[in-house]
């Protein structure tokens, strides 16, 4: 993959591109409810998108029902567009959370009790995400 320019923008630009919402989740790290958000659900064949900078990060064959009520998936259509980071923001509990690689936007955290295909389970915050379908 060719090297993308990373893209920055101050935090009012942030926040008059996002939504409320999609601002608190990707820029300040937030997390929507389970089961209450756009694409827990979705079987749609597309290409999930970062809602920040419009980069193509998951692709739906690679989505499953993970069951806990955000869109999972079992790995990212390039390791150069999704990057990890160490996370212990929550009692201290260690956790890896998964950013955009072009715009640093919060997409969610990966965990290792994914399908057996590879091991990975991506639980990404729809709010994170613009889905295109096919």
């Amino acid at each position: 993959m060719t090297e993308q320019k990373k893209i920055t923008q101050t935090d009012a630009q942030w926040r008059a591109q996002l939504s409320d919402e999609s601002y608190r989740v990707a820029r300040q790290k937030g997390t929507e409810r389970a089961f209450a958000n756009a694409y827990h659900a979705e079987k749609a064949d597309g290409v999930y998108h970062c809602i920040c900078c419009d980069t193509p990060l998951f692709d739906s064959v690679h989505k499953f029902d993970s069951g806990t009520g955000w869109p999972s998936f079992d790995r990212p259509i390039s390791k150069d567009v999704v990057g990890e980071h160490s996370d212990r923001s929550i009692f201290f509990m260690p956790r890896t959370e998964v950013v955009c690689e072009i715009c640093d936007g919060h997409l969610g955290h990966v965990f290792n009790d994914g399908p057996q295909t590879t091991g990975l389970r991506y639980c990404i915050n729809s709010a994170s995400l613009l889905f295109r379908p096919r």
